[in-house]
């Protein structure tokens, strides 16, 4: 049975009426790999009531961070869209996951991936100096359905570029496209689909996927996740089968039948 400490709610940021943020205390002995997850719950009459939530906080940082979807009916969500600061939240002790650099190949560019919630991982992983040692370039693809529900990845990156520490890096080398499905906006169309049809290299001026210099790593929904998968090994690149195995690419194995 995992083992669960409990952590203080620094701060709550609803950035839409789908769509909040949240950041606890940390624990002085926590450690984990940008890009894991952690189970996150409440007590609810004598019950437990977790979830897997990616940690969106960067591991240098003293505070956890998390971004969350409400779900009107969602056993967890429909409580902890309500928590409050001050309030208290159960963290399980032992950070893991399968969306981690250490289990890709060498590469020059490194492809991110995500749809909704699923920008989270990314959201530490963007502030990682290791990532922008490894790879030349990192082309971070954000999906949603309207432009409101990217709020808090503009938020995001706006950050990482401005930081005192890692902006320089972020601003040479990291490259954010935003697309969105059901609203007029910059860049439109699926993840899956502005790779295919070429949209994404023509609009940032970037040469196409290649196995031979590309990584990738994706996170969202489990048809995201399959539709890229199908893309991917189309294309003859090779996931990371299983914890320790390098790969082309990663996808957060926990979520695909959540």
């Amino acid at each position: 049975m995992a083992t669960y400490t409990t952590a203080t709610v620094k701060n709550v940021r609803h950035w839409s009426d789908k769509l909040f943020s949240f950041t606890t205390t940390r624990e002085p002995g926590l450690r984990f790999e940008n890009g894991q997850f952690i189970m996150v719950g409440l007590e609810v009459g004598g019950r437990r009531i977790v979830r897997a939530y990616s940690i969106a906080s960067a591991n240098h940082e003293d505070e956890l961070e998390f971004y969350s979807i409400k779900v009107p009916d969602g056993p967890l969500t429909s409580r902890l869209k309500e928590i409050r600061e001050g309030e208290t939240l159960l963290l399980s002790a032992k950070p893991t996951g399968t969306l981690v650099i250490r289990d890709l190949r060498p590469g020059k560019r490194l492809f991110m991936l995500a749809t909704g919630t699923g920008f989270a991982p990314f959201a530490s992983l963007v502030k990682d100096p290791e990532v922008y040692e490894r790879f030349e370039q990192i082309i971070l693809v954000r999906g949603a359905r309207h432009a409101a529900d990217l709020a808090y990845g503009d938020d995001i990156v706006e950050r990482v570029r401005n930081d005192p520490y890692m902006g320089e890096l972020a601003r040479a080398q990291l490259l954010d496209y935003p697309t969105v499905t059901r609203d007029p906006y910059l860049h439109t169309g699926r993840v899956t689909t502005v790779i295919e049809s070429g949209q994404l290299y023509a609009d940032l001026g970037i040469p196409a996927l290649d196995r031979a210099t590309d990584r990738v790593m994706i996170c969202g929904s489990k048809a995201m996740l399959h539709d890229c998968c199908q893309l991917l090994d189309t294309r003859g690149f090779e996931i990371s089968a299983h914890i320790g195995a390098p790969g082309d690419y990663v996808i957060e194995r926990a979520f695909v039948d959540s």
